[in-house]
């Protein structure tokens, strides 16, 4: 039997506890040491206009497995990251 890891190909990756200082820039070229990054997006509090502390990179299923493997729990702007599979979003109500 074999077993699968839930990181499906072209895995969307959530990474938590950024800093609200963070760029898609940086935040691409953290994961760019995993392989190759497809997309970066870290989302936009309506009312503030800052950024949300949070955000999601796209990247091909083993790459994403390292980022994660290799990201989650490391400082990065003096903040421990949490990285992993992002979940479905639910539907609004």
């Amino acid at each position: 039997m074999i077993r699968r890891e839930s990181v499906t190909l072209g895995a969307r990756i959530y990474v938590g506890n950024l800093p609200f200082s963070a760029g898609e820039d940086e935040v691409r070229d953290l994961f760019a040491t995993y392989g190759d990054v497809q997309s970066v997006a870290l989302p936009i509090d309506r009312d503030t206009g800052r950024k949300r502390g949070f955000g999601f990179v796209e990247m091909e299923d083993n790459e994403a497995r390292r980022a994660i493997e290799g990201l989650d729990g490391t400082d990065f702007g003096g903040r421990m990251l949490r990285v992993n599979e992002a979940r479905p979003r639910e539907p609004r109500r």
